[in-house]
């Protein structure tokens, strides 16, 4: 199946049934009076989460998305049936913005989450209602009150619990094929990956999820190489791994690269836990691997981990760490819930 991560929709909720106008006609009662029922109300249009999707493909042959009208009301006092809702199941991930992408409505990122975007029309009210002691006999009705409609933009930033960062060929997918059951794409040139990979990591009976990250270039936060279209997809993520080619020249100015990237595209994402690992030493000698990893060091101000993702040496250790972080994440995460557990819900929002 195809990524996509970006697609424009058409949402438009239902209208509401018109009220009727009806009088009683029945045998031997020569003055039924009115009783036309009230249409019915207009379908709402429906945000889910749902588990098991990971791109907006399905929103890319089909871009109209419009609610069921409501029934009119008919006669013996009889409400039209209301309109069915329409329900667009989305990605975990996926955040809604208006149709100039300048305000966000919606972000859905839990699974069954559900958020009611445009509410259908109000039903008309029918000739019965009308009925009053001088007016014994209204002609009166009113038609369905219109839905909303829109058109608004959906953008998945997915969900992990750690990226894969580095330079192109930096060796993330075959770091990533190696520690979980994802199989990317692995070649010998630049940008193999065209789109965000997943992975689930499991180690010493826990698991968590990797996202591999179309390879990025200097520039990338205007728009160089794949852009900024990916880097978006780790700004949910707890840790930032990031590999380091050790088979280049000065693999610092490589990590020097992606950290201003990083931090003119977001201080947020700039500012994430971090975990350097030099990649590749499988192809060096062990002088050559002391003497980058020191400079590495120096540059990163932190540790770096020497690793290979093609025999696996020191990907445990990194894996560790990885996890010790992730755990972290996920309870602060987790407080952050309960402080705001029983706050309803609201977007705030009116197209």
């Amino acid at each position: 199946m195809k990524f996509l991560d970006e697609a424009k929709i058409y949402l438009k909720s239902g209208d509401g049934g018109p009220g009727s106008v009806s009088f009683r006609r029945e045998k031997f009662i020569e003055y039924g009076g009115p009783d036309g029922g009230n249409g019915g109300r207009g379908g709402d249009v429906i945000l889910e989460a749902v588990d098991g999707l990971n791109t907006l493909i399905d929103y890319r042959y089909q871009q109209h998305f419009k609610a069921k009208n409501g029934m009119h009301g008919m006669g013996k006092n009889r409400t039209g049936s209301d309109g069915n809702d329409v329900v667009l199941k989305l990605p975990v991930g996926t955040q809604l913005f208006d149709g100039d992408k300048d305000e966000m409505i919606a972000d859905l990122t839990e699974v069954g989450q559900r958020i009611v975007l445009l509410k259908g029309g109000d039903g008309g009210l029918g000739n019965a209602h009308y009925k009053t002691s001088t007016n014994q006999a209204p002609r009166k009705f009113t038609p369905g009150w219109p839905g909303q409609e829109v058109w608004v933009w959906l953008r998945l930033k997915l969900i992990a619990d750690a990226g894969l960062l580095g330079l192109p060929n930096a060796g993330k997918s075959t770091f990533l094929s190696v520690v979980s059951a994802a199989r990317p794409k692995i070649a010998d040139y630049p940008f193999t990956t065209l789109w965000p990979q997943l992975g689930v990591v499991e180690r010493d009976g826990e698991a968590f999820v990797m996202a591999d990250i179309p390879g990025l270039i200097e520039g990338a936060h205007d728009g160089a190489g794949l852009g900024t279209r990916f880097l978006g997809h780790v700004e949910r993520t707890g840790v930032l791994l990031h590999l380091i080619d050790g088979t280049q020249e000065d693999p610092v100015k490589a990590y020097k690269t992606i950290r201003k990237e990083l931090k003119l595209y977001a201080a947020d994402l700039a500012a994430k836990r971090e975990i350097v690992a030099l990649n590749k030493i499988d192809a060096m000698e062990p002088d050559e691997i002391k003497e980058k990893l020191k400079k590495l060091k120096r540059s990163a101000k932190t540790d770096v981990y020497p690793i290979s993702g093609v025999t696996g040496e020191g990907v445990d250790t990194v894996l560790r760490a990885l996890r010790v972080v992730i755990k972290e994440y996920r309870a602060a995460e987790r407080k952050a819930e309960i402080q705001a557990s029983g706050v309803a819900e609201d977007t705030g929002w009116q197209p």
